[in-house]
């Protein structure tokens, strides 16, 4: 299942996949693959992420 809510949230905060991969400390590719639905990343990951956008684990990566 693809992360639109990670795309638009990562969009609103002008960053490029490589830019938010860098501030986390992942590739460029592993970004990509999280918002394509191809990668499940692990719970570290996942706030981290969030601690960059300002968003909660259930904003970002809660499914409906």
């Amino acid at each position: 299942m693809k992360n639109k809510k990670l795309k638009l949230a990562r969009v609103e905060h002008d960053l490029s996949q490589a830019q938010l991969a860098d501030a986390v400390g992942v590739t460029r590719q592993t970004i990509g693959l999280i918002e394509a639905g191809g990668y499940n990343p692990t719970l570290k990951l996942c706030i981290q992420i969030c601690k960059v956008l300002g968003k909660t684990l259930d904003e970002l990566f809660w499914e409906e």
